[in-house]
């Protein structure tokens, strides 16, 4: 015996049928809730692929640095991780590092060094966040959005059964229940947007946390190899 499919059935029409039966204003209202939930959407699958490639990536390129025996050595296979926040902070210092290597021959202004790891920690955490504000855009506005779609409805029904002029209740409740989808349609939009916003935004801050000690770690490594070895290499 089936119990389960019956019903499932039996509500999906009933929803398609209100749908279907709804005026223009709520299925406009529909159709942009629909496309507010499909970009959403959209952007929470891709920055979870992202952060996960980010994530596995920078434990990777962590393990490689601290085996490296110099800053050359990592910088030469830095690409292979280039989906790591951490490629970036580390090139944002190298770069400066090599060019006072090539300059002077040694390593005069760490704090410039520094602050290149602030640009590039600051340029990557810039690409993470793209597209976020658009998941807080959804999660506050479509709940109004379906909510303005339900006023409009209930007008409707008002209207429509002070047309009619049947003050009762098996009337006025088929043009309430229609109304009110746009209502569950808003939230069903803003519910993900709003779990993902900040599942995604913690992530994103842990990422920044990480890059922010990762940029010590660098500078601790470009002191020990300025005391064991002469700079001059990073000429080649």
């Amino acid at each position: 015996m089936q119990f389960f499919p019956l019903p499932a059935a039996f509500v999906g029409g009933e929803i398609v049928d209100m749908i279907s039966n709804s005026g223009a204003v709520a299925k406009l209202v529909l159709l942009g809730l629909l496309a507010f939930s499909l970009i959403s959407w959209s952007i929470i699958l891709t920055k979870w692929s992202l952060l996960r490639r980010a994530r596995m990536q920078s434990g990777r390129f962590v393990r490689a640095f601290r085996k490296a025996q110099r800053l050359q050595d990592i910088a030469a296979v830095a690409e292979q991780f280039k989906p790591s926040p951490l490629v970036g902070v580390f090139e944002g210092g190298y770069e400066e590092y090599k060019r006072q290597a090539q300059t002077s021959g040694t390593i005069r202004n760490l704090l410039s060094i520094q602050r290149g790891m602030q640009i590039g920690a600051s340029e990557e955490i810039t690409r993470l966040e793209r597209n976020m504000p658009w998941l807080a855009i959804t999660a506050a506005v479509t709940p109004f959005v379906g909510l303005f779609g339900t006023v409009w409805g209930i007008i409707d029904a008002f209207h429509g059964l002070g047309t009619a002029g049947a003050a009762t209740l098996r009337a006025v409740a088929p043009g309430i229940s229609e109304a009110l989808i746009t209502t569950a349609a808003g939230l069903a939009a803003a519910i993900p947007a709003v779990i993902a916003y900040n599942l995604i935004g913690a992530s994103i801050r842990e990422f920044a946390s990480r890059s922010d000690d990762f940029a010590l770690e660098v500078l601790n490594a470009v002191e020990h190899s300025q005391a064991q070895a002469p700079v001059a290499e990073v000429r080649r």
